[in-house]
């Protein structure tokens, strides 16, 4: 069984939605998906890691 998935709302700058845009397209996921995909592979690299911006 496939986990539960959540609905959240973020605001991101344009150019980097633009950019995720099509690097979704790229790999045939949606924008969704590919942000997922992306926001897990960070965690995994970067476990418990406190980062200031």
């Amino acid at each position: 069984m496939k986990p539960l998935k959540k609905s959240v709302s973020i605001t991101l700058d344009e150019d980097v939605i633009e950019q995720l845009k099509i690097r979704a397209e790229n790999c045939d996921r949606s924008l969704s998906q590919y942000i997922n995909l992306v926001l897990k592979r960070h965690l995994k690299q970067n476990p418990q890691e406190e980062e200031e911006v």
